[in-house]
């Protein structure tokens, strides 16, 4: 990796920006790892350059310093879209066996086994405004570590000397709540997408954990406290 290009990146990346030397060093490493494991396609004409897989590859990093190279098994393509793009659903009603089919709007996918799928506007805007509590790399990058295991669940596979009863409870417990305060249309400080299912509730945490920690710790410490075992301590 270029000197100057990973230069222009780090003072790009507030994020990167923000870590010690040990940590940048560290990133540094497993970011010309995922760029030559990983395969780009840029899609739908999204002008994917050398430094925009670079970004991309820096924030997948950050949630990877904890575990290293292991962090990156079982997939290979980051598939990139200029901006928003369309997923085509099929949904079988368990009693009647009708199939219903719908399109999503997404910014971003993880698919267990398969691609990272990026929208490269919401990239750029995670770099421009990195303390807003979102950022779609680190999330699609948590669900990607949630499937080193098994099908996301929100549970992904610990660090040694974390305790996996703790962490079922805990993220739980913080996933139910969410789920009542939505249901009662009252304004929660976590993204309601949270409320979706427990592998939303951890990929969103997550992107808090890097991005508003405090905002975390002040709606869930315990949420706060696990997060920061699993990943460090935020760049924030």
């Amino acid at each position: 990796m270029d000197d100057a290009r990973w230069k222009e990146a780090v003072a790009r990346v507030p994020m990167a920006r923000a870590l010690d030397a040990p940590r940048l060093h560290y990133l540094r490493q497993l970011a010309a790892l995922f760029l030559h494991t990983k395969r780009f396609h840029a899609l739908g004409g999204a002008a994917l350059d050398d430094f925009w897989q670079l970004v991309i590859a820096m924030q997948a990093s950050l949630p990877a310093l904890p575990r290293g190279p292991k962090a990156f098994k079982g997939w290979t393509n980051v598939l990139v879209y200029p901006g928003e793009f369309n997923v085509r659903r099929s949904h079988r009603d368990a009693h009647s066996g009708v199939v219903t089919e719908q399109d999503d709007t997404l910014i971003g996918e993880a698919w267990d086994r398969g691609p990272m799928v990026l929208s490269l506007a919401d990239v750029k805007l995670d770099i421009e405004a990195p303390w807003d509590g979102f950022n779609v790399v680190i999330h699609e990058m948590a669900h990607k570590l949630d499937m080193l295991a098994a099908p996301a669940n929100g549970v992904p596979p610990l660090l040694p000397g974390m305790n996996r009863r703790e962490w079922i409870a805990t993220m739980q417990q913080a996933f139910d709540r969410l789920v009542k305060q939505t249901e009662r249309g009252r304004e929660t400080a976590i993204d309601p997408y949270g409320a979706e299912a427990p592998e939303e509730f951890f990929a969103v945490t997550s992107e808090l954990h890097f991005s508003q920690p405090a905002l975390l710790r002040e709606a869930e410490p315990k949420v706060a406290k696990l997060l920061t075992d699993f990943y460090g301590p935020s760049p924030a």
